[in-house]
């Protein structure tokens, strides 16, 4: 009679469906369960973590100022840094949300909110290059209402044109632009992508050691920011190029350039464009910036 017992729960136990042994353990653990997938499952835990924590950083320190920041900017007379400033607010939660949600990349269900999310937070940053990009080439101009305007018209046509061209590829041909796990025809945009960039850097940066540095601002952080963008593309453009080919080094090296563009560029922004005018008590920035370039003697030759 016990052994008919004993067979019939070893046969109601073998009929369970295997999720339901590990049911309380779940239940109980289930927290823990999804950090560990939004942690560690996707791209691995040193990824995220190398993606959120600067992202969150940053977030965290432009609050910690926003007070005095606020305040400079409600006195300043400085167009270009008061629209540079509320850009950049708006693009740090973008690209925080980016940082934080990379484990939807991974997750089929999520793939258009990924690629949307993906989208506005790199022609978020993508504006802001093209501006200060526009803000440098404007040279001893770049200031006032309408070097603001010409500059975010500028900025506004070319990231619009890209955000088009970018969205056919994601939602006309289900190119998935954002997920480089697959060797797929997007590395083929991103070669053209990085070509423009790392070519118009390359000016820049080759202006700076030329006969025409006079015509950009003299600022050393301008120089060396335009270095570091130059430096970043370039090796973003050989990645790019590498994976095209089949290579996994390329996919490897631009996973690289990624983390390090969405961990280094905005707060590079801020020392580079918005630290000075926030520190500065008595100067706007522009005086600053004139000031320093006059005493380095860019305009000995207007008075020869």
């Amino acid at each position: 009679m016990i052994d008919g017992k004993m067979r019939s729960v070893e046969s109601i136990v073998a009929e369970l469906p295997p999720s339901s042994s590990a049911g309380a353990v779940v239940g109980a653990g289930g927290g823990g369960s999804w950090l560990y997938g939004w942690l560690v499952e996707c791209h691995g835990l040193w990824h995220n973590v190398l993606m959120i924590v600067p992202s969150a950083l940053f977030v965290v320190y432009l609050a910690s100022q926003a007070k005095r920041s606020f305040w400079k900017v409600s006195n300043g007379r400085s167009h270009v840094v008061t629209a540079l400033y509320a850009i950049l607010w708006l693009v740090s939660f973008f690209n925080l949300a980016w940082s934080s949600l990379q484990a939807w990349e991974c997750a089929p269900a999520k793939q258009f909110l990924w690629s949307v999310l993906s989208l506005f937070t790199t022609s978020g940053m993508l504006f802001l290059e093209v501006s200060l990009i526009a803000f440098l080439l404007r040279g001893n101009h770049a200031s006032g209402r309408e070097a603001l305007t010409q500059t975010f018209l500028i900025s506004a046509v070319a990231v619009g044109l890209d955000m088009f061209l970018k969205g056919i590829y994601l939602f006309g041909f289900g190119i998935q632009l954002f997920d480089v796990s697959t060797n797929g025809s997007q590395w083929a945009l991103w070669v053209v992508h990085k070509l423009l960039l790392t070519g118009v850097y390359g000016l820049i940066f080759f202006m700076y050691r030329s006969r025409w540095r006079e015509k950009l601002p003299a600022r050393p952080a301008f120089q060396n920011y335009i270095s570091i963008m130059f430096c970043l593309n370039a090796t973003a453009l050989l990645a790019c190029a590498l994976a095209a080919h089949g290579a996994g080094f390329g996919s490897w090296l631009y996973n690289i350039t990624v983390i390090s563009y969405h961990a280094i560029y905005l707060p590079l922004l801020y020392v580079t464009f918005l630290a000075d005018f926030f520190q500065e008590d008595d100067l706007h920035l522009e005086n600053v910036y004139y000031s320093e370039m006059k005493d380095a003697g860019f305009f000995d030759a207007d008075w020869e």
